[in-house]
């Protein structure tokens, strides 16, 4: 069976294929367009992570450099306070003197007007606060803010004050206080009239004192009189207790931790001679409290122990300008909350309060812990409600 003459046969198998049957397909615009677009991005994300990299490092190495400036800077802050720290007045010892030596010379520290007199009907000793003239300067700006306060020894838990006087050294208060005492235990009887300057950031300082011995007042008519203040005494200074707390600070973060540690030896407050103290931390910035915290409650003690920690905000830029106040409180699940005492510390604080801030600057990152003094609450601003359950 052979094909006819003619017909044409099967191609040889070597035979190359007819390229006019061979059909290519076109490839679409819109798949170029995407290949060249992934292609473009692909190359931009490879170069915008290495750019990221390297300005990451050079970010870092200018964030780490001016870290250490701020460092750096808190440091030398904190010195610089560490030598303007004065001593507080009862951290004073006097000057011994003796033969060959000068005694130092009495401090003027101003004068007081005040009145006496006895209501028999009543049973009442009448005080009237009248003025003061040429006070003592304890403010910075060569003035004071002071007012007086009035107490029969042996009883300091019952006393009167007048109102504060801003900024003068010659103040009329003009105000009466009455104390209801018989007349045959008068005698026993001493009065103290203590002229404070008032510090809202601090503790008050006190400018002198009057002590009048009732043994030696005639009472039979009413008596005006001046006094010159004299130093106050320090041992009648009321022992409130005192309490130990760490500060630290972080300038690259601004972060300020206040560890509250422990407390002794508080004022007794309860009828069972003990206290169920708790202590309040206020962050404060131009005389406005603006953070608040507090410890727990100890029940039935007059040494607690806390170790408990709180942090505040505080950029280094602004560490100058805060303040921070500790306040212990007894707690009465009844009546108000009584303020024992409290301590002031930062740029504006004295004594104690401004050498444990320079401290802290001084040493940044590195908890810095003090014992301070309890100083006698401002009773306004210190009476407090029950804390929340």
């Amino acid at each position: 069976m052979f094909p006819e003459p003619g017909t044409p046969g099967p191609p040889a198998p070597d035979t190359p294929p007819d390229s006019s049957r061979i059909h290519y397909r076109a490839v679409p615009p819109w798949a170029l367009a995407t290949i060249v677009l992934v292609s473009g991005f692909v190359v931009f994300s490879c170069c915008f992570c290495l750019l990221r990299k390297r300005c990451g490092r050079r970010t870092g190495k200018k964030s780490q450099a001016q870290a250490q400036v701020h460092l750096q800077e808190v440091k030398e802050l904190g010195l610089s306070y560490i030598d303007k720290v004065q001593p507080e007045v009862e951290e004073l010892e006097p000057a011994p003197s003796g033969p060959g030596q000068q005694g130092t010379e009495k401090p003027e520290l101003g004068r007081l007007q005040y009145s006496l007199d006895y209501d028999f009907q009543s049973g009442q000793l009448l005080v009237g606060i009248l003025q003061a003239e040429g006070l003592a300067a304890l403010d910075l700006g060569g003035s004071s803010d002071p007012y007086v306060r009035v107490y029969l020894l042996p009883d300091k838990l019952r006393w009167h004050e007048t109102k504060v006087h801003r900024q003068t050294l010659n103040p009329h208060f003009r105000e009466n206080f009455a104390f209801k005492v018989p007349y045959v235990e008068l005698g026993g009887r001493v009065l103290v009239m203590a002229v404070y300057d008032f510090d809202r950031f601090s503790r008050n300082d006190t400018i002198g004192e009057v002590r009048v011995p009732m043994s030696s007042v005639d009472l039979g008519r009413p008596v005006l009189a001046w006094r010159e203040l004299q130093v106050a005494s320090r041992e009648e200074q009321e022992k409130l207790g005192d309490i130990c707390f760490s500060l630290r600070y972080v300038p690259t973060a601004g972060k300020l931790t206040v560890i509250v540690l422990e407390a002794k030896n508080l004022k007794k407050m309860d009828l069972g001679g003990l206290s169920d103290p708790y202590v309040k931390v206020h962050l404060l910035q131009g005389g406005k409290k603006m953070r608040k915290k507090k410890t727990t409650i100890k029940k039935n003690t007059l040494n607690p122990y806390y170790n408990e920690a709180f942090s505040f905000e505080v950029p280094w830029d602004q560490v100058q300008k805060v303040q921070v106040e500790l306040t212990v409180l007894d707690y009465d699940k009844l009546g108000k909350n009584e303020a024992i005492g409290r301590v002031a510390v930062g740029a504006a604080a004295g004594g104690a309060g401004l050498r444990h801030w320079a401290d802290m600057l001084a040493n940044p990152r590195r908890p810095i812990a003090l014992w301070h003094s309890l100083r006698p609450p401002d009773r306004d601003r210190d009476r407090a409600r029950p804390p929340a359950p």
